[in-house]
């Protein structure tokens, strides 16, 4: 039976590349491509690390109930992830990996209960995020202040997932997620 993971963490905190990790190194985990209306970021294409919307498409989707979660994460900035991505997966036996915001996270867990894990990646500190963010150099410092505002609130959220994966050391993090998700997609 196929599996849902899910992971939430704040924004900097090596999400990212822990999951892109994880599918290099994990058989048959496959990543369910988020639904955004912001512009892409660097090198990002449509359909490979998310579905580029524009906020009106965005919400005329919300209207067709074609997202299983959405969240307008700042105002006129959407990320969802669109049923028919994770039906599909799941109809061909594919354990799907999430890369959501918390509350979208904790609604998935909540939708597939035993079916799914929920991981929250924990950054060292909000000073450790801060020079993260600055050093990928992708926002402007309103942007990174208004990540880090957040980042605060989300961080709040972490108990309430099944499984807290600190990085402050990379290769603790990713070998404490590949050994519980193996454990769990095994079952």
């Amino acid at each position: 039976m196929a599996k849902l993971l899910i992971f939430s963490a704040p924004s900097g905190s090596g999400k990212s590349t822990l999951i892109r990790h994880l599918l290099s190194e994990i058989p048959n985990l496959h990543f369910s491509i988020s639904a955004t209306s912001r512009l892409p970021r660097g090198e990002e294409q449509h359909g490979k690390e998310y579905y580029f919307l524009t906020p009106e498409e965005f919400r005329k989707r919300i209207s067709n109930h074609e997202f299983l979660e959405y969240e307008e994460v700042y105002p006129n900035m959407f990320y969802g992830t669109l049923k028919s991505e994770v039906d599909r997966k799941l109809a061909e036996n594919k354990n799907v990996v999430f890369d959501v915001d918390c509350m979208g996270g904790l609604r998935i867990k909540e939708m597939y209960g035993p079916k799914a894990l929920s991981l929250f990646v924990m950054p060292p500190s909000i000073e450790t995020l801060r020079e993260r963010l600055e050093k990928r150099g992708t926002d402007s410092p309103e942007v990174i202040e208004s990540r880090l505002q957040k980042a605060e609130y989300e961080m709040s959220f972490a108990p309430k997932f099944d499984v807290i994966i600190p990085n402050d050391n990379f290769d603790e993090a990713k070998e404490k997620a590949a050994s519980i998700i193996k454990k769990f997609i095994e079952k």
